[in-house]
């Protein structure tokens, strides 16, 4: 009889845990759904979000249209363009071909650009995938607007920066280059004697079936692609055309929500790299870039993550590595809106309470209260902010760039309306301001007052 009770106690025991659970799930994918919606809401997103915890899929949703002018509805399984996040997927063909004895990461790229110009010469393959190698990245130049629109060659893409002066020394600092990945499928390809497009085919999508990516082209017929647009004074615009071999290895692939948690699980278990392999892929170098990644913390917990944006596309894939939660966000509608989606759906997975820009509570402080945060904050190796006050409103201006209005939500915390920043103001025990931190992003930038 007790064995009777005691199993029907513990069995309704049970079952609440699991209803409790349950309406957890229901609850926290209810508020991710209203989380994105709140940026298709505001034109700022339409595509595909996926938010996982290793085989489990928490959230799959897809929204707006993959075709406006036919009102075709985006779907879980539409392909997308993803722009630099496709610089992992060239990364790992690097590491790939070092495991096969092709070539080394330490390698100085003139063995494999023989013809390259004297101020090349301290470069190597890692000095490319960490982007330290000093050469100007090409898609700022003047003239690439006009050049995206050919169709080229590998060869004639590295022509377009070859002979431009190096940025800095190699290795003494990191700034973004495209350049630096052209070159990388440039060798991959006089390595394997295959196409970039052919390798990644053959080595990473096949095996591991991702049967929704590839290399994207202008002419192929690619099934449930969806088509690209950018922000416009009246709503979403046709997306400026750019040929396809541009982007190349930096940023010409295509793929799905589902096919890159593929590539996540299949990455991060070892069915890609070997051991050894992802640890050089995933141990950051200068700014937290690693090769193809940058590997940093979001509000203190380790994430290893990348962005894409290219006409008309704009995708950001965040993995946290300590309870394997994966985040997706693909969109073709350029702009913010999937990096924005990422960092709210990452912190409301993992328990933090989200505030939408819709949902701050705008609160007045007097003059003199918002008079002591007046000054100048100086970022470690970046520019300075500068408060200033008009009235009785505060504004912030990063050197060389506008000047924005911070709104106050209490008497410390501030946020933007242009932009999505918040601002906390910090003080000492005599309460004298000492410095500003900035978050956007899931990135927070600390400015310590040096005047004011």
């Amino acid at each position: 009889m007790l064995r009777s009770v005691l199993k029907t106690a513990f069995g309704s025991l049970f079952l609440s845990f699991a209803l409790a659970e349950l309406a957890a799930a229901q609850n926290s994918a209810a508020r991710m759904d209203e989380i994105v919606q709140s940026y298709v809401d505001a034109r700022q997103f339409m595509g595909s979000v996926l938010v996982a915890r290793g085989e489990t899929v928490l959230f799959s949703k897809a929204y707006g249209a993959a075709n406006l002018e036919w009102n075709v509805p985006n779907t879980t399984s539409t392909k997308f363009r993803i722009g630099s996040m496709t610089k992992q997927f060239t990364a790992a063909a690097v590491l790939l071909l070092e495991e096969r004895g092709k070539l080394k990461v330490d390698d100085p790229i003139r063995r494999y650009y023989p013809d390259a110009p004297p101020a090349w010469d301290p470069i190597t393959l890692y000095h490319l995938l960490t982007h330290t190698s000093g050469i100007p990245n090409h898609t700022t130049f003047p003239e690439f607007e006009s050049l995206s629109t050919s169709r080229t060659t590998p060869d004639q893409l590295v022509k377009t920066f070859r002979d431009r002066p190096l940025e800095f020394v190699p290795g003494s600092e990191m700034r973004y280059s495209n350049s630096g990945y052209v070159l990388l499928g440039a060798i991959i390809e006089r390595v394997s004697g295959t196409s970039y497009e052919k390798f990644v085919e053959e080595n990473i999508f096949t095996p591991l079936g991702m049967k929704d990516s590839g290399y994207d082209s202008n002419q192929s017929i690619i099934m449930h692609r969806a088509a690209g647009y950018g922000p416009g004074p009246d709503g979403p615009v046709n997306a400026r055309y750019v040929d396809m071999t541009v982007p190349y290895a930096a940023g010409a692939l295509y793929s799905t929500t589902a096919d890159l948690l593929r590539w996540e699980r299949s990455l991060f278990g070892g069915k890609v790299l070997s051991k050894p392999s992802l640890k050089k892929m995933t141990t950051p170098g200068k700014s937290d870039y690693a090769f193809g990644l940058e590997v940093s913390s979001q509000s203190g917990r380790s994430v290893i993550q990348h962005g894409g944006s290219i006409n008309g596309f704009s995708s950001r894939l965040a993995y946290f590595p300590d309870d394997q939660v994966t985040v997706i966000a693909l969109s073709n509608l350029r702009g913010p809106g999937a990096d924005s989606v990422v960092e709210k759906l990452g912190a409301l997975v993992h328990g933090e309470t989200v505030i939408l820009p819709s949902e701050r509570q705008e609160i007045a402080l007097p003059a003199d209260v918002l008079r002591q945060y007046v000054g100048t904050y100086a970022i470690s190796a970046g520019p300075n902010v500068t408060i200033t006050l008009d009235g009785e409103h505060l504004f912030a201006q990063i050197s060389g760039q506008p000047k924005l209005q911070l709104f106050a939500q209490s008497e410390t915390s501030f946020f933007m309306k242009a932009v999505e920043v918040q601002v906390d103001f910090a003080k000492d025990a005599s309460g004298s301001v000492t410095h500003l931190v900035s978050h956007q992003g899931g990135r927070d930038t600390i400015a310590k007052r040096i005047s004011g």
